[in-house]
């Protein structure tokens, strides 16, 4: 059936032909000539792949036609600005020195993985490429792949190359300053994987259920923010970790401060080695050392304390020093705890209580440094600064659990979540900076940063700020996103009213 001729004049490439198909012979395909071939003295065209078809009198072509140009993936014109815009500032430095150890590519993934999670609490791994595409970020570092694919290969690649992990933390650490305040703590990760070696029972696996991963970290007082971290086995104990923990993250200078968990012969060979690295622990209420020295027995008060006795006693034949403070108003409470504790057990010795009597509201440190008492009592009540980096690291950044299965994934990954702490911590200090902390929540100011955002208008692709509330309007000039809003102009004083004589 030959070929209509309205179908053959519709426009369609050169060196093509057309042909009938279907049932009815009534939808036409563009095919075009391959080349020729020679057959007795003939040159015979040879028929090619199809490259189009005819439909309403249009030329539709297919991907095989060079001319071809797929669809383009419609842009996102409506983007978080605020949030992207900020981290970027207080978060660059990060990114360079990332790219000393990984190629630019991949650092700028694990950079933005950093930068997603903290702007979005609890994002799954899956979702980063969408929060991406919808975040400001993609327009300041544009081109980055973040697919699941992507992020869960780039987790591996990074584990398993952990020696560069490794030179990026020791190099942090070599930032501390001598005298600093280096505070160390762990957490346990739920880690229910079955094909790894990290996960396992830990000692609260009786009331979570689950098996964990353990991740010690080191706080920098004076920097107020997170220097290096490493994650161990769940049932791994704080004082096994302890010496390869500062061993391989090279800290090497500040005083340690850590809780009971850390003693302080667990890194005594790190310390012979490194002579400006020096420790402040506290010891167990028992002690036979503290015993020794009659440390609960006070001899002075701290003047700068209301409530605060305390004592100092240098060890005989070693170079090593005992603080011991005691809390009156914490004594009380640890008093009446205690007489509410025998009366609902029925059982109350008096012997017993007279004993504990003694140690109520009572600590003793160990110190290999000759300090004011003052001092070390300021340096040990600043460790809680350290519970606050467990609680953002597990409530704000939602990182309660690894989601993730491989040694090398679980490494990649919490390699992103410690770089997020430090975001997270820079964030803080921003807020703190701008007095936003005082009447909100570092919550509640990441929510409202969410709200600020950009959109592009027209063809230009110019992008303007979505209007926003006077009070969010006040945070981000608080915290230099934008410029601070003038008062408006005072009026001109006016004509003063007449002068009229009562009736």
């Amino acid at each position: 059936m030959p070929v209509p001729a309205e179908i053959l004049a519709v426009k369609r490439p050169r060196n093509t032909f057309v042909v009938a198909y279907g049932k009815n012979k009534d939808r036409y395909a563009v095919r075009k000539y391959a080349g020729c071939r020679y057959d007795h003295g003939r040159h015979i065209p040879v028929k090619g792949p199809t490259i189009g078809h005819i439909r309403d009198g249009k030329y539709i072509p297919t991907e095989s036609d060079p001319s071809f140009a797929p669809p383009q993936t419609p842009q996102t014109d409506l983007k978080d600005w605020a949030g992207a815009v900020l981290c970027d500032r207080l978060f660059g430095d990060v990114l360079s020195d990332l790219r000393r150890e990984y190629a630019d590519d991949e650092a700028l993934k694990i950079w933005c993985i950093a930068v997603l999670r903290v702007c979005n609490p609890g994002a799954a791994d899956y979702e980063l490429k969408d929060l991406y595409d919808a975040s400001f970020l993609s327009e300041l570092h544009p081109g980055v792949a973040l697919s699941r694919n992507t992020v869960g290969g780039l987790h591996k690649e990074v584990g398993r190359t952990c020696s560069r992990i490794v030179r990026f933390m020791r190099r942090r650490a070599e930032s501390i300053a001598p005298g600093s305040n280096v505070l160390l703590d762990g957490t346990l990760k739920s880690d229910e994987s079955h094909v790894n070696s990290l996960s396992d029972f830990s000692r609260k696996a009786r009331t979570k259920g689950s098996r964990d991963i353990s991740v010690l970290y080191a706080f920098d007082l004076d920097r107020m923010e997170p220097v290096c971290s490493k994650c161990y086995p769940g049932n791994m104990l704080d004082l096994t970790a302890y010496g390869d923990f500062v061993r391989e993250c090279g800290i090497k200078r500040g005083v340690i401060v850590a809780d009971k968990g850390f003693p302080a012969s667990a890194a005594a060979e790190c310390r012979r080695e490194n002579p400006d690295l020096h420790y402040l622990n506290p010891l167990k209420r028992n002690s036979t050392l503290a015993k020794a020295h009659g440390m609960l027995d006070f001899d002075g008060v701290l003047p700068d304390r209301e409530g605060i006795s305390f004592r100092k006693a240098r060890v005989a034949g070693g170079r090593k020093w005992l603080y011991s403070f005691r809390d009156a108003e914490r004594a009380h409470a640890e008093d009446a705890a205690y007489l509410a504790r025998a009366r609902k057990d029925g059982a109350y010795d008096h012997a017993a209580y007279r004993d504990a009597c003694a140690s109520f509201g009572t600590i003793v440190l160990e110190c290999d440094l000759d300090l004011d008492p003052a001092l070390v009592y300021k340096m040990y009540e600043d460790r809680w600064q350290i519970e606050i980096v467990m609680r953002y690291y597990k409530a704000a950044c939602q990182f309660d659990e690894t989601r993730v299965h491989s040694d090398y994934s679980v490494i990649g990954s919490e390699f992103c979540d410690f770089l997020a702490s430090v975001l997270t911590f820079r964030l803080i200090k921003a807020f703190d900076k701008a007095k936003l902390l005082e009447k909100r929540t570092y919550s509640r100011l990441m929510s409202l940063l969410r709200r600020a955002k950009k959109i592009r208008i027209g063809d230009s692709g110019q992008w303007l700020r979505v209007r926003t509330n006077p009070s969010t309007d006040g945070i981000l000039a608080a915290l230099g996103l934008e410029p601070a809003a003038q008062p408006p102009p005072k009026r001109r004083p006016g004509r003063p009213p007449k002068f009229r004589i009562p009736r």
